[in-house]
């Protein structure tokens, strides 16, 4: 069986799924991607890069700019993908994520293979992250009609995709009947072996500062430092739970880009637009940006974690939880959709309003003074991980059955 993998960013939400489809017997393995780093055989796998042949149109009517962008991509995957058929290539299946349009146009040079896409978000003006955080509310009375163009790329892949895969029940909710009975609810996966708790890990901050599971920390965790994300939130919150915390220490981590939402005012930082507003109120001293980690370090900070926040807009769910709740976090999280398919309150976390910073500040100093519900909490935390999103015994093989009913194998 031959596979054709598309994303964008290679291997993006395949990072698991890749390897295990190379390890399968009589599968043969092709990536689509436009990174430019990447060899043309990795890991048991052919690599074909391609690239855009032209940008975004200056002036162009900012509703359609969206589905310019992404029809400019497809054009690129579309032409990369001929290129092959004329070499004598043929996929039976295409397992591709849709959001860039990559594969848009794939099912026009083969129209045989069954195609499978990965369901992240589908946009809507109710019920999701549009229009729920008042201060970052769009002026443009056409927003309403911009997102309905930037659903085009979804419902031109509806046209032509077998099945879908969503990551999580509330993200597959989003997507409208009757593709929505189409999507089959698989998890990317953890690796509950890997991602656990250690509790001789250690982290080093600077040239000086060794921190352990005996000292207070407070972990944030984004991609990108964002509203998105509820930094705004928890840095509003920091100066009151840094006062009732006198030996506490908060360690972020994340990026100055923007991976959600909209960009900061230009020259600046979401990062430092809401340090800057708070940082008279801080003691500087206890609050450390490490910007973005490797790995390694990211694991070592949430196996010394003694209190774990995560906030979101509804929207998709950040992996970062889900490998807190493996490390055994004690979890504080906004008690939004789908945080509350992973966090039952009082069960595997805490939930609190995203917007009640007096809430979160309690929440956390509640739990910073109960070191055993911190480790319930942290247990069954940990349980429910790998229950319901190990890697290996759960989410790995669901997929792979997925791929094999897709490819009418099942």
């Amino acid at each position: 069986m031959r596979i054709l993998l598309v994303h964008q960013n290679f291997p993006g939400q395949f990072k698991h799924l890749a390897p295990a489809l190379v390890g399968a017997a009589g599968t043969e393995v092709t990536a689509f991607c436009m990174r430019k780093d990447l060899p043309g055989q990795l890991n048991g796998m052919r690599v074909v890069s391609y690239q855009p042949a032209r940008g975004t149109s200056t002036g162009i009517h900012p509703w359609v700019a969206d589905i310019e962008t992404k029809v400019i991509r497809g054009e690129a995957a579309y032409k990369a993908a001929l290129a092959q058929r004329e070499q004598g290539y043929t996929p039976d299946v295409i397992l591709a994520h849709p959001g860039w349009g990559e594969s848009l146009f794939l099912k026009e040079v083969w129209p045989r293979a069954k195609l499978g896409i990965y369901c992240e978000f589908f946009y809507s003006t109710h019920g999701g992250d549009i229009g729920f955080d008042p201060e970052f509310e769009v002026a443009d009375p056409g927003n309403p009609c911009r997102l309905r163009l930037k659903n085009v790329n979804n419902l031109m892949h509806f046209q032509d995709a077998d099945a879908g895969i969503s990551p999580t029940q509330w993200q597959a909710s989003s997507f409208p009947l009757p593709f929505r009975e189409r999507i089959s609810v698989v998890h990317d996966g953890i690796d509950t072996e890997a991602v656990k708790p250690l509790a001789t890990a250690h982290v080093v901050l600077g040239d000086q500062l060794r921190l352990t599971r005996d000292d207070e920390v407070i972990t944030f965790v984004n991609r990108n430092l964002e509203p998105y994300r509820g930094y705004h939130v928890f840095m509003r919150a920091l100066p009151e739970l840094l006062r009732r915390r006198p030996r506490a220490r908060v360690v972020i981590v994340g990026g100055n880009e923007v991976s959600y939402g909209a960009a900061p005012p230009e020259g600046k930082t979401w990062r430092d637009i809401f340090f800057n507003e708070v940082s008279a109120g801080l003691d500087l001293s206890r609050v450390h940006f490490v910007g973005r980690v490797a790995y390694s370090a990211f694991l070592a900070l949430l196996q010394i974690s003694s209190v774990h926040v995560y906030l979101t807009y509804p929207f998709v769910l950040s992996w970062s939880l889900l490998e807190a709740m493996s490390t055994g976090c004690a979890i504080v999280a906004s008690d939004t959709a789908p945080v509350r398919e992973a966090i039952e309150h009082d069960q595997t976390g805490r939930l609190v309003n995203f917007f009640d910073r007096d809430a979160l500040v309690d929440e956390v100093c509640t739990l910073l003074d109960n070191p055993a519900q911190r480790a319930s909490l942290g247990a069954r935390a940990r349980e429910f991980a790998q229950a319901h999103y190990d890697l290996r015994s759960v989410c790995l093989p669901r997929q792979l059955q997925w791929v094999q009913a897709l490819a009418g194998r099942a």
